[in-house]
Formats: structure tokens, sequence, C-alpha cells
């Protein structure tokens, strides 16, 4: 069979995958980080227009909440059922999830054109920088659809183990936005509005792309027409693992509001600006975690399916010891040159003196962020959907939220008590989403492959 990740090593499959599914990650966070770079420089406003990014970024966070919800929660399942050999099932499977990116793919765009205004103003916008946050907001929400198609039904690319047409579906759309940003920024004078066109743009295109794979001859699992009506059962069990992933945006979306309006409320538009720095570094330092983890999924769930409970956990291993290792890093070296990443996104002096000491405080101990990007990447690859949204909901809802708008009122901390409240809830959430991970999932296999306990 094409792709049996049942055959070879667990690790090379993993890698074989992992590989291009970071690059491709990495790459498609350069979407919105690279708008924030060259927004940076604007002789005029780019202080202004940088935190009317940082007030856009809970919107676009819950377009991305509703592309894994449909995307990722699919994906596993196609995994699954093309590790039974059920091919009619792994294709009807896609053929829903491609319906659903659609319908909710307009109904955002119209729920969001509509309440936008009120929306902005209670995400902490301001008279000074409403102007630019409505301006990118706005054409962002009328290409919606693309990043639906393009970020939602790239997860049955790899999902299939083609990571190499995976990363190209984002990597046509980066280039492009690369190109087109300086253009209509700079070259038609447009600023944040032309940041916002070149992204969709982009956007099109690699949606287009993933498309045509999808489509044509090349793919294992194809997307047919016959496929497209929703079906109860499928439509049922899509969302019910898709609310891990879908939790995990829409949580971020809410910590983001939070934290920005608990920033400016202690701080002023200054510290939304530096929010937004932050966000923007961890979103490129994380895609490695985030890209290993989503391809062992795949590689996890079709060895669940066909009984491979020995390889499953192989790769629980390799994956957990890879995230663990390269987070304890990136924290090196972020602690050691936070001047470097922050000067990245900024000149201004102001911004510079507030964002460096914030930026350690955010990122202490970042290597337990890993333990529960491993931990829900087991239970969502196994089908666990239960063990999955708990976790969600456990480190932003009942962690993050509630430090966020205490912490800041102790010891008057201010800023720093919002910034504190991450790496809290890495600590304690990373522990006991991990920590039950192992006791539950690993207990099973250990049953299921014939070990005594």
């Amino acid at each position: 069979m094409k792709n049996d990740f049942t055959k070879g090593s667990i690790v090379k499959n993993i890698l074989k995958l992992a590989f291009p599914m970071t690059l491709a990650q990495l790459v498609n966070v350069l979407y919105n980080v690279v708008d924030r770079i060259y927004i940076g420089r604007i002789s005029q406003g780019a202080t202004l227009s940088l935190t009317a990014i940082g007030l856009s970024l809970p919107i676009i966070t819950i377009v991305i909440a509703f592309a894994n919800l449909f995307g990722m929660g699919g994906a596993p399942l196609c995994s699954i059922a093309r590790g039974r050999g059920d091919k009619e099932e792994a294709e009807r499977i896609m053929g829903n999830s491609f319906t659903l990116l659609i319908l909710f793919g307009i109904l955002i765009t119209i729920i969001g054109l509509i309440f936008k205004k009120p929306i902005l103003y209670l995400f902490g916008a301001s008279d000074a920088n409403f102007p630019y946050a409505n301006d990118y907001l706005t054409i962002y929400l009328l290409g919606n659809i693309f990043v639906m198609i393009g970020l939602g039904m790239n997860s049955f690319i790899n999902s299939q183990g083609f990571g190499k047409i995976g990363m190209m579906t984002v990597l046509l759309g980066a280039v492009v936005n690369i190109f087109l940003d300086p253009v209509f920024i700079f070259g038609f004078h447009m600023g944040v509005k032309g940041a916002a066109i070149a992204n969709i743009i982009s956007q099109a295109l690699s949606a287009a792309w993933t498309l045509l794979f999808l489509t044509g001859n090349k793919a294992i699992l194809k997307l047919k027409f016959k496929n497209l009506k929703l079906k109860a059962n499928v439509v049922k069990n899509i969302i019910t693992l898709g609310l891990s992933g879908f939790m995990m945006a829409i949580t971020n979306s809410a910590v983001m509001i939070m934290c920005n309006a608990g920033l400016k409320f202690y701080g002023g538009d200054l510290y939304v600006g530096v929010m937004t720095i932050i966000n923007s570094i961890r979103e490129v330092i994380s895609m490695p975690v985030s890209g290993l983890t989503n391809a062992a999924q795949p590689v996890m769930g079709y060895n669940y399916g066909a009984g491979a409970y020995g390889r499953v956990r192989s790769a629980i291993k390799f994956m957990s010891a890879v995230c663990i290792t390269y987070t304890v890093i990136a924290w090196g070296i972020l602690h050691l040159f936070p001047h470097f990443f922050v000067h990245i996104f900024s000149q201004d002096s102001k911004l510079l003196d507030a964002a460096l000491p914030s930026l350690r405080v955010y990122f202490f101990g970042f290597f337990m962020m890993s333990l529960q990007f491993a931990g829900q990447a087991v239970f969502v690859a196994l089908g666990k959907a239960k063990q999955a949204v708990f976790f969600s909901l456990l480190r932003k809802v009942v962690i993050v939220i509630p430090l966020t708008l205490l912490l800041p009122r102790l010891f008057n901390l201010g800023t720093t008590g919002v910034f504190l409240a991450e790496p809290i809830s890495n600590f304690i959430g990373g522990t006991a989403c991990f920590t039950t991970m192992i006791h539950i999932v690993g207990r099973e296999l250990k049953i299921k492959s014939g070990i005594k306990l």
C-alpha cells in the first residue's frame, strides 16, 4: 500500500513528514509575521499599524480555529480509516470536512463584517488605531474562505503521507506573499491594506493548489463530489475529534483578547504592540514543535488503526524526546539574545525597552509547553476526543485567563502579571496533560500489545 506507515523505521516515517511539514508551518507563519515586519518599518504610524494588526489577531485565530475544527478533526480520522483499509470511509470524511469548511468560512465572513467595529473595540481598540485595524480586518475577512480551504484541506494531504506536497501548498503562498507585501505596502503606499491584500492573494493560490492535488490522480484519497453531502455521523465524529484543535485556537484567541485588554489598561497601546511582537516570536519558535507533533499524528493514527501498538509507543517516545530537547534549547537562546528577536519587528526605542523584560517573563520555562503539545497530539491521533478537549480547556480557560485577570492586581505587578500568566500555565497545564497521556495511553497500548502491567 502506498505510504504504509506500518513498514520501515517509525522514526524515519515521522521525520519524512516532519521536515516538510515543519518547514510548511514555519512558512505559513510568515504569512502574518512578514506583514508585521514590513509594517513595523512604515515611515508614519508604524506603531499604531503594528498594534492594529495585534488587535486583529484574535479574529484571525478564530478563523484558524474553524480550519482546525474540520481539517485537523477529519485528517486523523482519515488516517485511522486508511490504516483499517477503508478507503471509501476515509474519502467520505474528507468530503464532509471540505463542505463544513466552505459553509463556516462564508458564515464567519458575514458575521465578521457585520460586527467588526464593536468586536475590535471590545478587543482593546482605541480611536487612534481602529481605522488601521478596520482596514486590515475587512480585507482579510473578504478572503477568509481561501484561508479556510488552504489550512483545513492541507491536513488531508499531509495525513496521506505527502509531506512535500503539503509543504509546497504553503510555500507557494508564502513566497508570493513575501514578494507582494513590499509592492502593496510601500510601492502602492497602501500600508495595512496592502499587507491584507497580499496575504489574501497568497492564500487564494495555496487553496487552489490544495484542491488541484486532492482532485488529481496522485492523491491516494480524492476529493469527490459524491462525498460532499453531509452525513450526520461523519460530521459528529469530525467535530468531536476536531474540538481539541478548535478549543486550543479559540482559547488562544480569548487569551489574546484578555491580554490586549489588560495590557491596554495597565500599560496603554504601547504594551499591546509589545504583545504583538511576542506573539509573532512565539508563533515562529513553536513551529518545529507543532510541525513534529502534527507529523507524528498520521503515523500514530495509521499504526493504531492497523493494530501496530508497539510502533505507536515508539512514536510517542521519539516525538516527546525531540520536543522537550528543542524547547529547552529555544528557551536558552531566547533568554540570552532577546534583543535580536525584538529588533526584527521594531526599531522604536520605547517599544524595545518595554518588550525586552516582557519577553523574558513570557517565555520563562518555555520547554514545559512541549509537554502540552505532545500530550495533545497523542490524544488527537488516537481519536481520544474527550481528553484532548479537556486539556485544551484546562491550560487556557481554567489557568491562563483567570491568572491574566488576577496577577496584575497582585503586588502591583501590572503588565508583568499579564505576561507571567503564560509560563505558569505551561508548568501546570503541560505537566497535567503529559502525565495523564502517559497513564491512559501508555496503559492501553501495553495491554493491547500483550505486555503485563
